[in-house]
């Protein structure tokens, strides 16, 4: 089993592209809605989110991003305490989800801060979504309503995408004008062919 990680900025198409896969019969595992899932609903990651924010890191028994936001933002040291508490967790739901999908051939992690963590070295090889930077603005302002300074801070919170591009095994041009079909089923079949 080749395990594929699937990266990019946000507004980049990961999801997209991972759709793509799915269709093709790929078992796709989203680290981010994963993490959620799991901040929600692991009793022991619950509390080891309590024990180190506080009682307000849980609202009505629902994770309180406004309040690990405003401790975490612009704060590298808890930042990192968050991910070493939330990331071993969602590392070894990844295993679980690999030993259950075993008989595939390929599977594969979409996840947005790949690179940037521990998470690189979850999977065997690595794609990058990649899109101007203009379109990714574009797609985000209207997906989710935020305004262009706000997604700016996002943008220049993660790795730059020239960084990016340095790091990684495969690229997938989604630009609007490249068939992201073609390159996807290309991917696939070179990655079968491993």
């Amino acid at each position: 089993m080749l395990r594929l990680g699937i990266t990019g900025g946000i507004g980049s198409g990961k999801t997209l592209v991972c759709s793509i896969f799915q269709h093709l019969g790929v078992p796709v595992y989203n680290a981010d809605t994963r993490a959620k899932w799991l901040i929600n609903n692991h009793s022991e990651l619950k509390s080891k989110l309590i024990k180190q924010f506080g009682e307000a890191t849980f609202k009505e028994g629902l994770y309180n991003t406004a309040h690990i936001s405003a401790i975490v933002f612009g704060n590298p040291s808890q930042l990192a305490l968050l991910n070493d508490i939330i990331h071993p967790i969602v590392f070894e739901d990844w295993k679980q989800f690999c030993n259950a999908h075993n008989t595939a051939p390929l599977v594969i992690k979409e996840a947005a801060i790949m690179l940037e963590t521990d998470s690189k070295f979850t999977v065997d090889k690595i794609a990058l979504v990649y899109a101007p930077l203009a379109m990714r603005m574009q797609r985000v302002i209207v997906r989710d309503g935020l305004s262009e300074m706000d997604l700016m801070k996002k943008i220049k919170s993660q790795m730059p995408e020239e960084d990016k591009l340095k790091l990684v095994d495969f690229v997938i041009i989604n630009d609007g004008e490249e068939s992201l079909i073609e390159q996807v089923k290309g991917l696939y079949k070179e990655l079968l062919s491993l």
